[in-house]
Parts: structure tokens; sequence; C-alpha cells
């Protein structure tokens, strides 16, 4: 068992790397997903992209877009056919009104940072998000090469 596993009870399936690289993370919020048993297997395989993955308001309720879950190879006809079909987002009222206030205001969005198995059921981490511009960009990528440079040197020291 990983040391990630032993501490919390979670299996980290996959992260998106990019939404940091984009975006300014702010507010994070835990939510449980609407799966299907294909879709959960395919998951437990680890065949599954929150690249380009966002969430979309829907009559009241939370709706995960664009992320990619491959079709399970090993399942029936009944198994989900479309990879990219909107799952529906488990949280409490007043979790969904906060994050529903802030996706209208203007800058706002909200994506997938992280998937995850906690106890056996599929968790995502959802976290409020304001896109970076350029330069922005590539400051965060000359403090990561300093902060790098940076341990190079007290390691050689």
């Amino acid at each position: 068992m990983s040391n990630n596993t032993k501490n919390s009870g979670r299996k980290v399936i996959t992260r998106n790397r990019k939404a940091h690289h984009d975006y300014h993370l702010e507010d994070s919020y835990q939510a449980g997903l609407v799966l299907m048993g294909s879709e959960i297997k395919s998951i437990r395989a680890n065949r599954i992209s929150l690249q380009d993955g966002f969430v979309q308001e829907r009559d009241g309720e939370l709706w995960l877009m664009g992320v990619h879950i491959a079709i399970y190879e090993q399942g029936s006809t009944f198994g989900h056919s479309d990879p990219l079909r909107p799952r529906k987002l488990l949280l409490n009222k007043r979790e969904i009104a906060k994050i529903i206030t802030r996706l209208r205001e203007r800058g706002y969005t909200a994506v997938p940072t992280q998937l995850y198995l906690q106890r056996g059921l599929a968790k995502v981490d959802i976290a409020m998000a304001k896109g970076k511009k350029m330069y922005d960009k590539r400051q965060s990528i000359a403090k990561r090469d300093a902060d790098r440079d940076i341990a190079r040197a007290l390691k050689d020291y």
C-alpha cells in the first residue's frame, strides 16, 4: 500500500496538472459522482482524463463536463457508450449554492483538480478558478525554475 493510501484512505487515480498551470486555484470542494458500473471499473483501471474537464450548472445542479472516462472493454452492452457524457456531482445544498454564485461571477470557472477513490467511492476535488494570463504562466514557470535551482544548490552545498 502506498503512503498516500495508508494515511487518508484515499487512492489518487488522476490529477489535473494542467489546471495548476492554466488557472489561479482558490476554494476547493470534495464532490461525489453519479457513475455507471462500467465507468467505475474504467476509473479503477486508471482510464480517465480530467484534462478538459469543467463544471457546469443545470437546473440548480452541478454537472461535470468534458471528463473522458474510457469505455470498459470487458463490459456488456449495457455499459456506458459515451466517454464524454455529463456526470452529476453530489454536494450538499449550501456548497452547490456557493459554487453556483461564484460561477455566475465574471471570470470564474470550476475545474476538477483530482479524482480519487475513498472507501471504494469515486470522489473528485473541484476548485474555483480564475484564468491566468500568459505573463502569469511565464512567471509561474520562472518561479518553479528558480526554486529548482535553489534546491540543487542547497543539495550540492
